[in-house]
């Protein structure tokens, strides 16, 4: 049997954009995914503590050491610039597996969305 457990967060983060007219997906700073192994094209779920929305994209690298978080397409209806967010994914693993494995977490700076 497998189970789905948090594979990766990215634990508050400020939305820098919202851009509409984009086709889709979370532009992050490419040095959060890294940090938190977040890969090109990976569904993310986005929780929007401002205004308790949550909502499902996948991941594009944004430029690095940029602080960058941006959603695009219909998810920018959902976040306002400013909003602070969580962003998590995650893995189906084994039971076993699953109760030693350890999630990639990171806390950026809350005022800049750098790495510490």
């Amino acid at each position: 049997m497998q189970i789905q457990v948090v594979k990766s967060k990215i634990h508050r983060v400020k939305v820098t954009g919202a851009d509409l007219n984009y086709i889709g997906s979370i532009t992050i700073d490419e040095d959060l995914m890294d940090a938190a192994n977040i890969i090109q094209g990976e569904r993310v779920q986005v929780v929007n503590n401002d205004n308790g929305e949550r909502l499902e994209t996948y991941a594009i690298p944004g430029p690095r050491n940029s602080g960058e978080i941006t959603l695009n397409g219909a998810a920018a209806r959902k976040v306002s610039k400013g909003d602070t967010l969580i962003l998590m994914t995650y893995a189906f693993m084994d039971i076993e597996e699953a109760k030693t494995f350890k999630p990639s977490v990171v806390f950026p700076d809350e005022a800049t969305n750098l790495l510490k």
